[in-house]
């Protein structure tokens, strides 16, 4: 509902008419009565069970009060001596509903997500016995209400409740429920708060009324006699409230707001005052002393009062306070002038109190700022991603498949599906499952996969194959289902498991909507007790499946909701152990029903069965190789083949059996064809579609590929058959060894993944392994004591040890090899000389490290520096450290005497120590109850400490190198940790492990970590650094580089520029600087391969063409730095990194070499510079003058359909707006009268008098900047580079409307283009991401010289008094003085950086940073102007090339300067939104004054006058005598400027921000709005714009006008008739509210909110009674256009967004469906469905005539999975379009997302989609001709396409440089309208 009908408040029971109870209703003894006290009539509600007793409002539950007042009013009182319960339903902006409840009958408070009960305390009346006695007991009246109970104003804040107990918004009141016993007189709603017993002049007096506090109005007022007080006669409650009393979040009566100490009026919550100082000591000693002094109870002589305070005193504004939580919600707080705010935090999470400073000044406040994250989590997140896994199996290892086309295998790995592509091993997966995966199905072209999981919680999944997403999981009433099976379309899926007796179940599930998002029903399950082993769904019928089992094989079938079963006669062999079953491959010519089926057995058998006749037809024995092949007719005799697994297509079969072979055999089982041996049994096998290669699984964990036809065989994986142990990495070689309880150690490549050595130990496990740190060789221990070091090499045994009596725990080199350390589950520790080959004992200690196998297999810890080891012993409550070298004792740390300290309630033990990096200095213990102690490694001191690591405790946990993150292992998961514990979430989990983690390693390089359990995981690990050098390099700054002379050596390129110094001159240096951070070297080879490649990266040319002497220092300073530079060039070996020119103060030259003798100059490839090595230069500028494209996620189309011009069905007619983002992007010839601007990709060229438009279409992206040559013969442009399109400078001929030709250079944006005096120079800038200067020759446009800045250049300007000189300006307050020199007959450049004075460069508004140069401009006199991001103005002569005045020409940026050639003006424009005119007659007279190299403030400048336009100015163009001109803005506006006249006229208007919608009236008029909350109307005849209405703060999002048709000649802007608006606008708002504008009034005449949310589309019905509104929730509101009523809400869509609606009237249509109104209307969401109604609204009528609902994929069309109930997800899809069809009314056109691109035909009266025309892109926005010829369709590859109606061809047409987000006909048909962005194109139809 609207709030404007509810202010300021809303009787409830008058609303609602109680009385009548048609919108209400009541239950049980509720009567009105007439009350004596309020002489009024109330309601009784009475009776003893108070839920049988009620009054509801409204009159159902699922009604909604939809009142929004923030605060509810109820005037009630108890019936004495009972109980009563009130319940309120409020609904959150979430859409959450909760009910707070209050009664005498509650004891305490409760809560819950959804139920808030609160006790309510009735006070007695004053002056009663209740009262006395309740003051003399000191407490208050708990349970039925006193005798003396009052009637009761209770006020309930409930935005404060929400917010307070549950952390939600309050968004409205939904119903409320009075029960028994109560008298209820009325309840009100209201925003305001009214305050009781007050009269309206003492609340003005008392300055209430500006708080919004009121007094009570006239129906919420009790009668109160003359002279008598109202809180002497009722009670006024408010809730929440400041005051706390028992019990605690009560509702109950305060103190008076009259009596002494009670709270102010209007105030429900403490207030802030000025802060009071509390000062404390220095000293942290003397802190904790006062800590306990404030949190000590004080004795006292005599007892004190308790004081309640009112008011709070504020934090951090006035003083340094340091603030500290309690761990029991205690605050204590520390001042001290000169500290900082220092905030202490006690997380639960983490376990440690973390400390944060917070700077005090007054600008900011001590508290976080609301702003910020709510809570700072571990980045990047995630941290981790799994990359490989090394296993097969775990429950099962016949579970291998193949993809439909081949490229893939899918098998289980424990409790992970792994997909991994046969050709390069990559791997992806399906994580999900909690237990190891028992079965896996797929369909038959692969897109569904099923897979089941063993055990109790034995549940199935259905994912998505391509994208990996989960569909749907749901558990059976099986256990440990061991069998899945699909059906080919994956509509069926039948599985196999136990039920809970031990039976065999077998069930059968729908599947058939689980793509689209639907449910999973259970079509049939059946109990059996025959065995089943295999389960295959029939190919040809889906209700059909075949089962076998030991002793049969069973046909099933679905029918009627069963499932049955009929067995197969097999004859005398019904002791036969079927093993697998599978169907005959589809044959030309032969029935479906005729396949044969085929059945193996362990004996050898072949069983062929007739499915049809349910029969055995031919019984076949496989025998090994060499034996006879032939029929048998008895079980016993002779020696079968055990095949465990076969598999059939139309050619062979394949079978896999115990012997371990894979056997390729004929359909006639005559002879083999091809076999294969494997090191165990073959246990899984698959063929794949094509027939060429076959998958085999063993039961040895090994998966291999045989190639029929190179008979080549792959192994694709090996992999431990039983839990891994542990596991070592061998850096140098990059080699991983594990070992297992399978008694293997086996060695892998890290790269590659392959096995490359297997040591078996079938009498003893190995337990630990631990790689030699510099030979190929490990040592490793058994479960024996025993510690054997085997050669990797020569796979030999090098030493053993067997000290040891129990298993090894523990096995640990030093980092130098000199010695080994090994420990044992018995405590014995042992010191061996590594550095012999025998590896003698050096000592052996007993009773040292703690006993048990639980501290495997990293019971010991070594130091970085391998001096320390640590370890758990003597005892599980100590830590003990000795020395690496001799074991002696170092120290012992006792951690229950730690774990006390920090009181904990349990006895806590060691469980595992872990060593820090060297740096670091410490050591990390964590203990059985899952802290985390961080100790100091030196003396054992307890630094912190973290609680809840794992809830089972910790298994595994280890440092990352850089001392940055912990990774932990525990609870089967993985916590990678924040390692200094510094963010408010410091940690992130990963799944994946189904059993106990080993242990967690780090790769050596930081890039990866190895988790072991059941399996090896390698997980990428992105929380290092990968890009920085590593720790201790250091890294040096070259000098530069100059001589030319020293031929041995390789030519240097100059380094990077040295930082600007503002503080001291700028004279040479008379040594080298010193690098002020480390700078990254250029690496060797790449500079050799460039030199090798002949690329200059200065000049860009070959560097074996270019001459010795290209680069040359010229200036006083040359011979001064010679000699520095040679020294430095002998002393450095690496070449420096490339040279940025234009910040030192000399002249370099750059040339291009004359290689007209060696190759033609037309075949030269055009130089390209290096980007910049300093990653400083890639940010933004902070100057707005600066160009930067607008962020744009799309890219053009590569396939377009574009029809010559002569046969286009379009022609662009006119353009709508200028493009503000451009920079310079404005010409303008007072001479020729050329006018021409850009608007996104397109030129437009207007004619000022006529308006009649031309337009250059070339550019593909947003086009920068604009320029002419001075004959106005050659424009050129210039657009960036975006994706696959590179940056474009464009030449065009005017007259022609031509484009010449295309210059392409620049890698990123265009930010200057500029011509010379002459026109023969034209000079391109490139962006602050390449920096890049190029002079092109205009003659033939090649290239001439190239040249790269040190810093970006915002803007350029040749000098009109030469011809090759011209001048720059950038960033740090850079100015280049540039000379092209063509004196040697070849192009050069000459640069010279002038000085700039210190006073300009220190200036006022330094809290931007470096100042900037941003513009300039050349005047008379040999004078340069340059303008400042500070907004100073200076004054250069450019024969010294030095700065001579300055003064402050503006309060923000200067943008641009605009002065004529021998013209004493000077205009300015920039940020501040002012255009100023200055007078600058004589300023070139004052430098004589100024001196040459000084500059002054400027003194006598006049500015004659300015102007406020309606933005930042980015381009102007003026004539000679500087009086009219053009300005462009960054708001989209181009103006005509006349200084004389004083006047500024609007030329071209547009927005700034996003397009939303446009709508067209019957008169010539459209209505457009944006983003910006504007809603503008157009004249369509001249295109101008003629009003707008602005809402500030709110985006416009959708538009309608009214259906009534006005006449003309009005005088109104929309004309009307016997003076009614007859033409009105509805516009939808992001706020939710439908705003009604009557353009012939021009203002706002009703405001209604019939959402809560964003409302998306909108639209009057056909007879204009109802607008109808749909939004972001899918809710569908129809409203009152004339009382703003909501009338209805359809709740149809809800749940996703509402993007399309229209209207259609047809009177003479009935489309044979009976329709009780010819009047329909449709509605489309997100979600692909489309309602159609019919209405008569007058009659209140409106019914659902049809529900449309289009398939597609579940994923978008970028492949990211669509999470259901994701709203945010529909974003990322094509809109639903849905649009009535003007030629055929029985048609509805429908265009979205779905299964294909095509825009689909829908007949209503057929029920079906008739016909489709295919897209070939998905269309964001659909039109329809209103002569139902054309269909118009636009799509995010920004592509306007044009569909014959009737035929389906179709065109493309170009123009926008953005997605085409609005397609629009005019009501004539004859314009189509387009919008892409902010750009508004109109083409004109001509076909």
């Amino acid at each position: 509902m609207s709030r404007l009908w509810q202010h300021p408040y809303v009787n409830v029971f008058k609303h609602l008419n109680v009385s009548e109870w048609k919108k209400s209703t009541k239950e049980g003894e509720v009567v009105s009565i007439m009350d004596k006290t309020l002489k009024s009539t109330v309601f009784r509600i009475s009776g003893s069970i108070p839920a049988g007793n009620y009054i509801q409002l409204p009159r159902t539950s699922t009604q909604s009060l939809g009142l929004t007042g923030r605060y509810l009013y109820l005037l009630i009182k108890p019936i004495p001596s009972k109980y009563f319960v009130v319940h309120l339903d409020v609904a959150t902006e979430e859409g959450l509903i909760v009910r707070i409840s209050f009664s005498n009958l509650f004891r305490e408070f409760k809560s819950t997500s959804t139920w808030l009960q609160f006790p309510f305390v009735c006070h007695p009346g004053k002056g009663s016995v209740e009262g006395v006695t309740r003051k003399t007991a000191r407490q208050d009246i708990q349970g039925p209400a006193p005798p003396s109970s009052r009637w009761t104003i209770l006020l309930l804040d409930f935005q404060y409740i929400l917010s307070m107990y549950l952390n939600r918004r309050y968004s409205h009141l939904k119903s409320v429920r009075l029960c028994a016993n109560i008298f209820i007189k009325n309840l009100f709603t209201s925003d305001m708060q009214y305050e009781a017993g007050i009269s309206l002049q003492q609340a003005r007096e008392a300055g209430l009324i500006a708080k919004g506090v009121a007094p009570l109005p006239r129906d919420m007022a009790f009668p109160v006699p003359k002279g008598g007080h109202w809180h002497d006669l009722y009670d006024y409650i408010r809730f929440p409230t400041a005051a706390s009393r028992v019990p605690f979040d009560s509702i109950q009566v305060h103190s008076p707001v009259h009596s002494k100490g009670g709270q102010e009026l209007g105030k429900m919550s403490p207030e802030r005052v000025a802060p009071k100082t509390v000062y404390g000591s220095r000293d942290v000693k003397s802190r904790l002393t006062d800590i306990n002094k404030i949190t000590n109870p004080k004795k006292h002589g005599r007892r004190q009062s308790k004081m309640q305070s009112k008011k709070l005193p504020e934090v951090g504004l006035d003083h340094d306070v340091s603030v500290l939580q309690g761990a029991l919600g205690e605050v204590h707080l520390f001042a001290r002038d000169e500290d900082d705010v220092t905030i202490h935090r006690h997380d639960s999470r983490t376990g440690m109190t973390m400390s944060s400073k917070v700077g005090t000044a007054r600008t900011s406040a001590a508290l976080p700022d609301s702003k910020e994250p709510k809570y700072k989590s571990l980045k990047p997140d995630p941290i981790l991603s799994l990359r490989r896994i090394i296993g097969f199996g775990g429950c099962t290892t016949r579970e291998a498949l193949w993809t439909a086309n081949g490229s893939h295998i899918v098998y289980p790995c424990h409790a992970v599906i792994v997909s991994m592509e046969v050709k390069t091993g990559h791997q992806r997966f399906l994580i999900g499952h909690t237990d190891k995966v028992s079965s896996l199905s797929f369909n038959r072209n692969t897109t569904l996969l099923a897979s089941a999981q063993t055990g109790q919680q034995s549940v199935v999944r259905v994912w998505k194959y391509q994208k990996g997403e989960c569909l749907a999981m749901f558990r059976t009433h099986a256990q440990s289902v061991f069998c899945l099976s699909f059906s080919i379309n994956g509509s069926v899926l039948c599985g196999v498991g136990k039920d809970g007796h031990g039976k065999n179940m077998v069930v059968a599930w729908d599947t058939s909507r689980v793509g689209k998002g639907g449910d999973i029903s259970v079509l049939a399950k059946a109990h059996t007790d025959v065995d089943i082993v295999q389960m295959r769904v029939a190919p040809f019928d889906e209700n059909k499946m075949v089962s076998c089992g030991r002793d049969n094989v069973r046909v099933w079938r679905v029918r009627n909701n069963t499932l049955r079963s009929a067995p197969v006669n097999i004859g005398d062999f019904h002791v036969a152990e079927f093993t697998d079953i599978c169907f005959e491959a589809s044959q030309p010519g032969l029935e479906p029903a005729d396949k044969f089926v085929y059945a193996c057995t362990r004996s050898g058998h072949i069983f062929e069965i007739d499915y049809n006749r349910v029969s055995v037809v031919h019984i076949r024995r496989l025998l090994p190789t060499g034996k006879e092949v032939k029929e048998k007719e008895s079980m016993q005799s002779g020696s079968g083949i055990a095949i465990n697994a076969m598999c059939v297509n139309e050619s062979f079969c394949v079978t896999g059996s115990d012997d371990g072979f894979l056997r390729l055999w004929p359909l006639d089982f005559k002879n083999v064809f091809l076999e294969a041996e494997h090191e165990g049994p073959v246990t899984a096998v698959g063929i794949t579609a094509d027939g060429l290669r076959i998958l085999a699984g063993t039961t040895t964990g090994n998966l291999g590929m045989l190639d029929i036809s190179t008979r080549n065989y792959t192994t694709l994986m090996r992999s431990h058959t039983s839990n891994v142990l542990s596991v070592s990495l061998d850096p140098t070689r990059r080699q991983l060894a594990t070992v297992s309880l399978d008694h293997t150690i086996r060695i892998w490549h890290m790269d590659t993944l392959q096995q490359l050595y297997d040591f078996n130990s079938p009498k003893e496990c190995p337990c630990v392994i631990t790689f030699h740190p510099s030979l190929q060789c490990f040592a490793c221990g058994f479960e024996n004591g025993c510690v054997r070091v085997f050669s990797i090499a020569n796979t030999s045994l090098l030493a053993e040890m067997r000290q040891h009596k129990g298993r090894i725990t523990g096995v640990v080199y030093t980092p130098n090899s000199h010695y080994l350390l090994t420990s044992s589950s018995i405590g014995s520790l042992a010191l061996y000389d590594a550095s012999q080959e025998s590896y003698p004992l050096m000592r052996l200690l007993g009773n040292m490290v703690t006993k048990g196998d639980r501290y495997g297999p990293r019971a010991l810890a070594m130091s970085e520096d391998g001096k320390q080891v640590a370890f758990v012993g003597p005892s599980e409550f100590t830590v003990m450290v000795v020395d690496a070298r001799s074991l002696d004792e170092v120290m012992r740390i006792d951690i229950t005497s730690i774990v006390s300290e920090m009181e904990s309630p349990m006895i806590d033990t060691a469980s595992s120590v872990c060593y820090a990096p060297q740096r670091a200095k410490q050591l990390l213990v964590s203990t059985s109850n899952s802290h985390l102690l961080r100790l100091d490694a030196r003396n054992g001191r307890l630094i912190n400490k973290v609680s809840n690591m794992h809830r089972s405790g910790v298994t595994s946990m280890e440092v990352c190198s850089d001392g940055r993150h912990l990774a932990s292992a525990g609870d089967k998961i993985i916590k990678i940790w924040d390692y200094h514990m510094r963010l408010d979430i410091n940690f992130q989990v990963f799944i994946g492990h189904s059993e106990r983690i080993q242990q967690v390693t780090f790769t050596p390089d930081n890039l990866g970590m190895i988790s072991v359990g059941e399996a090896v995981f390698m997980w990428d690990f992105y929380g290092a650094k990968r890009d920085q050098p590593p720790l201790g390099t250091t890294l040096e700054t070259e000098h530069f580089l100059s001589r030319s002379d020293l031929s041995p050596l390789k030519p240097r390129k100059s380094p990077v520029r040295r930082n600007l110094d503002l503080t001291g001159s700028l004279r040479p240096r008379s040594q080298a600087p010193l690098p002020t951070s480390p700078t990254r070297l250029v690496d060797d080879t790449s500079t050799e391969d460039e030199d090798a490649a002949g690329i200059s990266l200065l000049g860009g040319v070959t560097a074996a063409t270019v001459a010795r002497d290209e680069e040359v220092l010229i200036g006083p300073e040359l011979e001064s730095r010679s000699s520095m530079e040679e020294s430095s060039i002998t002393e450095t070996d690496e070449p420096p990194p490339a040279e940025c020119l234009g910040l030192s103060p000399r002249t370099r030259q750059h040339r291009r070499p004359d290689l007209s003798t060696e190759m033609d100059s037309s075949a030269l490839p055009l130089p390209v510079l290096k980007p910049a090595t300093d990653k400083t230069l890639q940010f933004k500028p902070s100057c707005y003058r600066h160009f930067v494209a607008r962020d744009n996620q799309t890219q053009m189309a590569q396939r377009r359909y574009i029809a010559p011009p002569n046969q286009a069905g379009l022609k662009l007619k006119s353009v709508l707006g200028y493009n503000g983002n451009g920079r310079g992007n404005l010409v303008w010839h007072p001479d020729t009268g050329l006018f021409a601007y850009t608007s996104g990709c397109v030129i437009v060229i207007e004619d000022l008098n006529t308006g009649n438009q031309r337009h250059l279409m070339g550019h593909v992206e947003e086009i920068s900047t604009l320029t002419f040559q001075h004959d106005c013969q050659v424009l050129a442009s210039a657009s960036g580079s975006h994706g696959l399109t590179t940056s474009q400078i464009c030449l065009w001929d005017v007259q022609a409307v031509l484009c010449t030709k295309v210059l392409s250079y620049h890698e990123h944006d265009i930010v200057c283009l500029a011509y010379s005096r002459d026109d023969r120079f034209l000079v391109s800038v490139g962006d602050y991401r390449d920096c890049t200067l190029v002079v092109w020759s205009t003659h033939d446009y090649s290239l001439l010289a190239a040249s790269k800045s040190a810093q970006p250049i915002h803007d350029l300007s040749w000098d009109p008094y030469t011809t090759n000189e011209f001048s720059s300006v950038g960033e740090t307050g850079t100015l280049l003085f540039w000379m092209l020199d063509e004196t040697q007959g070849r192009f050069s450049l000459n640069v010279h950086e002038a000085d700039v004075p210190q006073d300009l460069m220190d200036s006022k508004h330094m809290i931007l940073g470096d100042v900037s140069f941003t513009c300039l401009q050349y005047g008379g006199d040999s004078v340069l102007y340059v303008g400042t991001n500070t907004g100073v103005l200076s004054a250069w002569d450019t024969r010294h090339n030095s700065c001579f005045m300055h003064w402050d020409a503006d309060s923000a940026e200067i943008g641009l300067i605009v002065s004529r050639f021998g013209s004493s003006r000077l205009i300015t424009g920039g940020a501040s939104r002012m255009l100023r005119l200055w007078s600058v007659y004589g300023v070139g007279e004052l430098r004589l004054a100024a001196g040459v190299s000084n500059g002054r403030p400027g003194q006598g400048l006049v500015m004659e006058d300015e102007m406020s336009l309606d933005g930042a100015v980015t381009s102007a163009e003026f004539d000679d005598t500087m009086d009219i001109g053009v300005v462009g803005t960054t708001s989209g506006t181009l103006w005509y400027i006349n200084w004389v006249e004083r006047s500024s006229i609007r030329i071209v208007s547009s927005y700034a921000s996003k397009v939303n919608s446009i709508v067209f009236s019957t008169s010539d008029y459209f209505a457009s709005c944006a983003d910006d909350g504007s809603l503008r109307l157009y004249s369509t005849t001249d295109m101008e714009q003629t009003l707008q209405f602005q809402v500030l703060d709110q985006s416009c999002n959708c538009l309608a006008f009214s259906p009534k048709q006005a006449p003309s000649g009005s005088s109104q802007i929309v004309p009307a008739e016997d003076d009614q608006p007859l033409q009105r606008v509805a516009a939808g708002y992001s706020d939710g509210t439908v705003r009604l504008f009557d353009l012939g009034k021009v203002e706002m005449v009703l405001k209604m909110q019939p959402h809560g949310v964003a409302v998306t589309a909108i639209c009057f019905s056909t007879d204009g009674h109802v607008v109808l509104s749909g939004g972001t929730d899918g809710l569908i509101a129809v409203s009152s256009p004339t009382t703003g009523m909501t009338m209805r809400v359809i709740n149809d869509h809800k749940g996703a967004p509402i993007t399309d609606m229209d209207v259609t009237s047809n009177q003479e249509a009935e489309f044979g469906l009976g329709l009780k109104s010819p009047h329909l209307w449709l509605a489309a969401s997100a979600d692909r469905r489309v309602s159609v109604w019919s209405a008569d609204w007058p009659k209140d009528f409106c019914e659902m005539v049809d529900w449309l609902s289009f398939p597609a994929p579940a994923f978008t069309p970028d492949g990211t999975v669509i999470r259901k109930g994701d709203i945010a997800q529909y974003q990322l899809l094509p809109k639903s379009l849905a649009r009535f069809s003007p030629a055929d009314p029985d048609v509805i056109i429908y265009a979205g997302y779905g299964m294909q691109k095509q825009i689909q035909f829908y007949s209503i009266s057929q029920k079906k989609v008739v016909r489709s025309t295919a897209l070939t892109h998905w269309a964001t926005t659909l039109d329809v001709s209103p002569q139902g010829h054309l269909i118009a369709v636009g799509t995010a590859e920004r592509l306007l396409k044009v569909v014959d109606y009737h035929e389906s061809s179709f065109q493309d047409f170009v123009g926008h440089n953005d997605a085409v987000q609005l397609v629009r006909f005019t009501p004539s048909g004859k314009q189509v309208f387009t919008v892409a962005y902010n750009q508004i194109l109109v083409w004109e139809v001509v076909v």
